[in-house]
């Protein structure tokens, strides 16, 4: 694979963040995807969503499969670390770099072929764990790679590029999500920046395994008439449920507002989501009722987007597995393999 270097120069206008970078800092290398692809404008957003929240760029791992989506990572945050691992086997690589080094913020990115299909199980058992990461699922409703073949996500009755009509049922990423108990599910349109930036912004900042599900349009095998993951048929029947905020830890500020259909959910870090109902009666707090209405919806054809469903009171994997605080990787070997008279004591321990 080429990979083409952005130029070094920047324009003096740009506003450096806390950290002192502006949001070319947060830029990868050039991008060699399709024109107009979906997956560019996700990674602007990316890119935007840690300028934002003034990342530093060494603390950032990104992670990914096989795919049109896997190779986004190379796009953003050139500084960061990175891994591009086999097909579908990314949440397996995110595990383990999340059990060794607590203190980096992961950023895994898949697609619909690489997540639910070869990955499937790996996705479940990633969720299933809260491993503290934002999993970023790039759906484009085929395999972009391998010519436009149907994927996983596909709806019934929508079309292929050569007119053929998908027959399969289609797993939902956000309801398989919110079936085994992530803590954290949201969905967006890659045409959408104003809702896709803070919902980023508050996954990365989610205390467990921030599920976002981005429909993105690939625009040489699955945008045109007939195909429900296109950008016409999206912008159609998309349906915001949820205006999210995302709302960063502050000095506190004080003020004295009149009560509105307004739902703040503090997160671990101190920032606040802030979410304004769209849809009628809809709680993004209530899980058989978000599974309920987006069942609902998915029948009459309708895109929800938005934050879905947020639990701010999951356990994260280190919680549950009773990790020391310091970072696995700056434990010496001497602790971490302290020898066989160690290992005997323990086992004496259970007999």
């Amino acid at each position: 694979m080429t990979f083409i270097k952005k130029p070094a120069a920047q324009h003096p206008s740009l506003v450096p963040n806390k950290v002192g970078l502006t949001v070319r800092d947060y830029e990868g290398t050039m991008s060699t995807l399709c024109a107009g692809c979906g997956h560019d404008s996700i990674t602007a957003a990316v890119v935007r969503a840690l300028y934002e929240l003034d990342m530093e760029p060494h603390m950032i791992a990104k992670l990914s499969g096989i795919g049109c989506s896997s190779k986004t990572p190379t796009y953003f945050v050139s500084g960061a670390h990175g891994f591009n691992s086999a097909h579908g086997r990314m949440p397996a690589i995110a595990t383990g770099a999340a059990a060794a080094n607590r203190d980096l913020l992961y950023i895994g990115v898949s697609g619909d072929g690489d997540s639910l299909s070869i990955g499937l199980g790996q996705m479940a058992h990633v969720i299933r764990r809260n491993v503290n990461m934002l999993y970023l699922i790039e759906n484009n409703g085929c395999y972009g790679l391998t010519k436009g073949q149907f994927s996983a996500s596909s709806d019934i009755g929508s079309k292929s590029k050569r007119g053929e009509p998908n027959a399969q049922p289609p797993i939902d990423p956000v309801l398989l999500a919110l079936s085994i108990g992530a803590t954290f599910v949201a969905r967006a349109f890659s045409g959408d920046k104003s809702l896709l930036v803070p919902i980023l912004k508050a996954g990365l900042r989610h205390r467990g395994c921030a599920v976002v599900d981005v429909i993105s349009p690939c625009v040489t095998f699955n945008d045109h008439e007939g195909s429900t993951k296109s950008y016409a048929y999206t912008r159609k029947h998309q349906l915001p449920v949820v205006a999210a905020d995302f709302v960063p830890h502050r000095d506190e500020i004080t003020a004295s507002l009149a009560e509105g259909a307004v739902t703040e959910v503090p997160l671990h870090d101190g920032g606040v989501v802030r979410m304004h109902k769209v849809a009628a009666e809809y709680d993004p707090t209530d899980r058989k009722r978000v599974w309920s209405f987006l069942q609902e919806r998915q029948i009459s054809g309708e895109v929800p987007v938005g934050l879905l469903f947020i639990d701010e009171r999951g356990v994260e994997m280190h919680e549950r597995a009773r990790t020391v605080k310091r970072p696995l990787v700056q434990v010496p070997y001497e602790e971490l393999c302290p020898g066989a008279d160690a290992l005997e004591m323990l086992q004496d321990a259970y007999r």
